[in-house]
């Protein structure tokens, strides 16, 4: 059977061959000289073979030793090699990353700034595919996956990269036509624009959250939406009131194209997550995409997120 102790006995072999001697075969492993002559020993009952002529002055291979080691030594470097081009891996940022993202992060905030990021890393390819409900990130061939929503998938690590506060706003165009609600409850006479979890496929509750209190509210309206830059769009055109994610809507609400209405109730959030097959060390190329994204988020602006260090 070729197990571990096989593939130590036969490197054990290469470095007596290579050294000359049992004692600095142990020198050179870090073994004492008892442990290198029982792995040799070991080795042969193993094989069913003698390998080594030894007395105590002197030792060479029998003919079965040396046609054993010829075919051997080739393989032990080939082993050493990959060991090495995996460890190299482990550090350095090159290869193909393969990315499942959300579409308005990506539009948003990652594909602007991808130049910098392939800067700093010339021998990384970058496959991004954005869609709106999330897949199976194994099955499907990603490396990480970037998603809004709270953490609902087993089996992956998982890194918060934001908070983006909630914020319930309306065109002024809508408030001259319909007036301005001065309470969440007054929203169930207003037109309201539902948008859809493609992950679950039902519209989002709307809530309202102050410190330790949370409110919610029924609201009506005739348009439901699965794409939050469509609901920007039809916001901003007037046709009724959304609950948008501060980021990605800050600037409108800068510029006047859209109103908050209720600034006093600040305090509910919607995360963004990063997950990766749960491996015990992950390929550099995955982390540096993370901490790239950490890194944006973190510029993005306090007012429309909390980034996470």
């Amino acid at each position: 059977m070729y197990d571990a102790r096989l593939l130590s006995g036969v490197s054990v072999l290469a470095a007596v061959v290579e050294t000359g001697s049992f004692i600095r075969a142990a020198d050179a492993l870090g073994l004492s000289d008892s442990g290198v002559s029982r792995a040799i020993t070991r080795l042969e009952a193993r094989l069913g073979v003698r390998l080594l002529d030894r007395t105590t002055r002197s030792l060479r291979l029998t003919e079965e030793g040396a046609r054993f080691h010829a075919e051997a030594a080739p393989l032990l470097v080939q082993l050493s090699d990959a060991a090495m081009a995996l460890t190299e891996a482990r550090h350095t940022v090159r290869g193909r990353l393969r990315v499942e993202v959300d579409p308005f992060f990506s539009r948003l905030v990652l594909a602007p700034r991808l130049g910098a990021f392939l800067g700093r890393y010339p021998e990384l390819s970058l496959e991004l595919v954005t869609t709106e409900v999330p897949g199976d990130l194994v099955a499907h061939g990603f490396d990480l996956a970037i998603r809004f929503g709270p953490p609902a998938v087993a089996g992956l690590i998982t890194r918060k990269l934001l908070d983006t506060r909630i914020l319930t706003v309306a065109s002024p165009l809508y408030l001259k036509r319909h007036g301005r609600p001065s309470r969440p409850e007054e929203l169930k006479g207003h037109h309201c624009i539902h948008y859809r979890d493609p992950a679950s496929n039902k519209p989002f509750a709307w809530e309202f959250h102050r410190q330790r209190k949370i409110l919610p509210v029924e609201v009506t309206g005739a348009v439901t939406v699965t794409d939050v830059g469509t609901m920007l769009a039809a916001c901003v055109a007037g046709l009724g009131v959304a609950q948008v994610m501060a980021l990605g809507s800050e600037t409108m609400i800068t510029s006047g194209a859209l109103v908050e209405l209720f600034p006093e109730w600040p305090g509910e959030t919607f995360p963004l997550h990063a997950y990766h097959p749960s491996r015990h060390q992950p390929p550099a190329r995955t982390r540096a995409l993370i901490d790239f994204c950490l890194q944006l988020t973190a510029n993005t602006g306090s007012a429309a997120v909390n980034s996470v260090n």
